[in-house]
């Protein structure tokens, strides 16, 4: 039995249920989040027992510990596994990594949830910027802080347990995307670095029963959802369009696909209403960049770019890191951004998998407001979170 913390909209908790865990319950604070989590994993697959003392709906993680310690106490010697991350905005080297974003904070939080659950286990993630620390000025000089990794290890290894951490690139497990997070496993009673071991022995014999060979390139992800292949009304928002499927064309396409409906019509799959000229502008990028390299406006590929940096596809190579801004990326062979849909294939979410919520938001509202971009973006590839099951499991087992 596992609890997920952080939960997003279920990415970690997909692979875990694929990989035959049972969770006990999930905590997320963003109600559009957790109603893709809940359509998904309590609904559609009932995954979850769900304690009846907490309320089946999004919560804060400090209001929960706030309210509920006695509860949580009680847990002890029942969990064996608690998993998830804090958001990560804060320490994205994608964004703006200001040391006093409460966001960062709630690393706290999950520290003090384990000391009173006590598991057996542990699992976290994060991204890369984690390991990294801030910059600090102390005495008139600037310096690098400690980072919140090495922060976060020394407060587990006081708690009783094992701890060990890697930096992991999540194309070499079938993501077609080159993801490189922070994890770190952690246990008690054996040694830790056991899961990568695992993690990665398992990884050959995993990829050849799913018939995938890595790593797994940008149009063998989404070839199939080319808009050539067909549109019809989009049922959420009936002023945009949403695409049809193309003919399966490998393996990866297969297997995101294998539970859909016969005459599905994939989810999220809305094209941009993108205007005139930012479509001209978009087949002007891809007409002169041979690789996929992020344009920035000083390069003078182009004129008329007023973003800091776009990247535009190509069909053969690895999808870069997906952020939760879909402008980020332009299509490999359409003038275009990716839909929601083929960042959720580009993270090995299945084609069965719903998304809810809003599409997009913007300005200041980036720090609240998690839609389905971002609820794709901040998730766990699934595929990856199977493997990470699968390792879990045989230690779990063995100790």
């Amino acid at each position: 039995m596992y609890i997920d913390l952080f939960a997003g909209c279920g990415g970690l908790s997909l692979g875990l249920y694929n990989a035959g865990l049972h969770g006990l319950f999930a905590v997320e604070k963003n109600q559009d989040a957790f109603e893709t989590l809940k359509c998904n994993l309590i609904d559609q697959r009932e995954h979850f027992e769900w304690p009846e003392w907490l309320k089946m709906e999004n919560i804060d993680i400090n209001i929960l510990l706030r309210d509920n310690r006695m509860e949580l106490e009680n847990l002890r010697g029942n969990i064996a596994l608690v998993v998830g991350g804090p958001p990560c905005q804060g320490f994205s080297m994608a964004g703006k990594r200001t040391g006093d974003d409460i966001r960062n904070e709630l690393s706290n939080a999950y520290i003090e949830f384990v000391r009173l659950v006590q598991p057996q286990a542990l699992f976290f993630e994060n991204v890369h910027g984690f390991t990294v620390g801030f910059k600090v000025q102390k005495k008139g000089k600037i310096k690098k802080d400690i980072p919140y990794s090495d922060k976060l290890i020394s407060a587990i290894k006081a708690e009783g347990y094992s701890v060990a951490s890697q930096l992991v690139d999540m194309s070499e497990y079938g993501v077609p995307q080159k993801r490189k997070r922070f994890i770190l496993f952690a246990i008690r009673d054996t040694q830790a670095k056991q899961f990568f071991e695992l993690l990665n022995n398992n990884r050959e014999t995993f990829l050849n029963n799913k018939r995938l060979r890595v790593p797994v390139p940008v149009k063998y992800a989404i070839g199939d959802l080319e808009r050539r292949h067909g549109e019809v009304i989009d049922t959420d928002t009936p002023s945009f369009m949403n695409g049809r499927y193309g003919r399966k064309s490998s393996n990866y396409q297969k297997v995101m696909r294998q539970n859909n409906e016969r005459g599905a019509v994939p989810d999220s799959h809305r094209f941009a209403n993108q205007k005139a000229d930012t479509v001209e502008l978009l087949e002007r990028i891809m007409k002169n960049t041979e690789t996929s390299l992020r344009v920035t406006p000083t390069m003078n590929i182009v004129e008329g770019l007023k973003k800091r940096g776009v990247t535009p596809l190509k069909p053969s190579t690895i999808c870069p890191t997906l952020t939760s801004i879909p402008d980020d990326l332009i299509h490999y062979s359409e003038a275009r951004i990716l839909t929601v849909r083929e960042h959720a294939r580009i993270q090995s979410f299945p084609d069965d998998f719903k998304f809810k919520g809003r599409y997009t938001t913007g300005g200041d509202r980036r720090k609240i407001d998690v839609p389905r971009y971002t609820q794709v973006a901040n998730a766990v590839p699934p595929i990856f979170a199977e493997q990470v099951g699968i390792a879990i499991t045989e230690m779990l087992n063995e100790n």
